[in-house]
């Protein structure tokens, strides 16, 4: 029987799912927070949201990436077929079961939901087991660790009627997964733009001082899951976005300027390294603590994930790794939805107002991303 062309390949249907499930939940946030709309959920509507994005639209996006990518790295058949077709119907039943739980047993919904990530894992290490390729192993650790990120907010869910430290956790590993596959291909993608250039000046390569921040970052994200608002966390967390700030300044972004699909890689790591700062003060209590996270949430994960989607997609469809209009249209958008967001603490009148803009700007990126690229990604 032949493979559907949408299940060739992870990226396939995890993209537009993805960027689906993220819109859809942000546009109905604004009313679900205004008391406008109540879901049959057992989760509060903050938990809601939280949740659905970062486990869910984010998910399926690292989902969609790493499937594509473990090919890659061993040099064998992509995932694809009914291995594919049941990690998007784990995913899906996870989404649903999450927003019907009001009805449902607590732990019957846990077990759903926590099943993808807990395939997804399996799946990646089996490929990684049979390449003997060790060095992407510590990939599937952040995917066991993002699994008991997610059993967590469950247990504090069923216990404490609310989450508030696995999201920290779960938010922190996705911004570490990004660093650690970010560090990677945005000098990658920028040294060989340059050499097709002839330009000689190229980005530096991954060595110790590379390495060293990559911990320091790791452990200033877990001082921030463990005590958000202690003033001793702000040290790392400041230390964490100087050392990511001089790792960026070592790429050469600059150049890329005339390069939107390239630059904005840069931008999204800026974004990354200026959170961490952010995210000192608010520990301080210089800026609102509920709002620092926005900007590695909204602006920087929102800027890496859709640029490395539009490249995927370009990429495999044949089609030069060169922004169009479009494309400059969705990280615009996404751009604006989140200084939107960072200025609602200081706009408290105005809170539905900002609220509406930045949702709408920000949702309306991934939606353009979606109808742009459904037919290139979904049909032959």
């Amino acid at each position: 029987m032949r493979t559907p062309f949408w299940l060739s390949s992870g990226f396939r249907p995890f993209f537009p799912l993805g960027a689906l499930c993220i819109a859809v939940s942000i546009l109905i946030w604004v009313p679900l927070y205004l008391g406008l709309v109540v879901l049959p959920t057992a989760f509060s509507p903050r938990d809601w949201h939280i949740h659905m994005l970062l486990f869910g639209g984010i998910g399926a996006i690292i989902a969609g990436f790493l499937l594509t990518a473990v090919a890659n790295w061993t040099s064998r058949p992509s995932i694809g077929g009914w291995r594919l077709a049941a990690v998007v119907v784990v995913w899906a039943a996870g989404r649903a079961a999450i927003s019907v739980s009001a009805g449902l047993n607590p732990w019957m919904v846990a077990a759903i939901d926590l099943a993808f990530y807990a395939l997804l894992a399996a799946l990646i290490l089996a490929e990684l087991l049979a390449a003997k390729n060790n060095r992407n192993i510590k990939i599937v650790a952040i995917l066991i660790l993002l699994l008991l990120a997610d059993a967590a907010f469950h247990v504090e869910i069923a216990y404490h009627g609310s989450a508030q430290v696995a999201w920290r956790a779960g938010l922190g590993l996705v911004i570490l997964l990004n660093l650690i596959i970010g560090g990677r291909i945005i000098p990658t993608f920028t040294r060989n733009w340059l050499t097709a250039r002839w330009d000689t000046r190229l980005p530096a390569l991954f060595n110790r001082l590379d390495a060293a921040v990559l911990v320091l970052s790791a452990v200033a994200l877990i001082a921030w899951a463990a005590a958000p608002d202690a003033s001793l966390t702000a040290v790392p967390l400041a230390l964490a976005g100087g050392g990511n700030f001089l790792r960026m300044a070592r790429w050469r972004g600059l150049a890329t300027w005339s390069e939107p699909l390239l630059l904005v890689l840069h931008l999204a790591w800026g974004a990354f390294a200026a959170g961490f700062w952010m995210t000192a003060a608010a520990s301080l209590g210089w800026v609102d603590l509920a709002a620092s996270p926005h900007l590695w949430t909204a602006g920087a994960i929102g800027l890496m994930t859709i640029a490395v989607m539009i490249r995927a997609t370009k990429g495999h469809s044949g089609l030069p790794l060169k922004a169009d209009w479009g494309d400059i249209a969705i990280c615009t958008l996404i751009t604006i939805g989140t200084l939107a967001r960072l200025l609602m603490p200081i706009l408290p009148e105005r809170i539905a107002t900002v609220m509406g803009f930045a949702a709408l700007s920000w949702a309306g990126g991934y939606i353009i991303y979606f109808f742009k690229y459904n037919r290139l990604l979904l049909r032959k």
